[in-house]
């Protein structure tokens, strides 16, 4: 059974940093592309970042581009979002999901949310 389970989400204040987790199971992860996205309060979900199977990276928002990477971890099946510099506008439920191969396929699992607050 496909499971992504994410986490390190919290309240942080503006500045700050954070690294989100998106746990997998019922499947590799170094075979597909994993993406995160974000849903702030009122506006619509927006992709942030992708990682293909080849390790190759994909921005979906310009926002946060110089601030916020990706990156896989084989042995833990873990896809990580590292967040740096965060600002008020970063507030919003992350969520990780699973696409095929790469991230220009279609998304066949999300998980639940983990809610990022940056605040003073």
């Amino acid at each position: 059974q496909v499971q992504l389970v994410e986490s390190g989400g919290g309240l942080v204040q503006p500045g700050g940093s954070l690294r989100l987790s998106c746990a997998a199971s019922g499947f590799t992860v170094d075979y597909y592309a994993i993406g995160w996205f974000r849903q702030a309060p009122g506006k619509e979900r927006e992709g942030v970042l992708c990682i293909s199977s080849d390790d190759a990276a994909t921005y979906f928002a310009d926002s946060v581009k110089g601030r916020f990477t990706i990156s896989r971890d084989n042995v833990k099946n873990t896809v990580y979002l590292q967040m740096n510099s965060l600002k008020p506008e970063d507030t919003a439920v992350y969520h990780c999901a699973l696409y095929g191969r790469s991230c220009s396929t279609g998304i066949g699992y999300w998980g639940q949310g983990t809610q990022v607050t940056v605040s003073s």
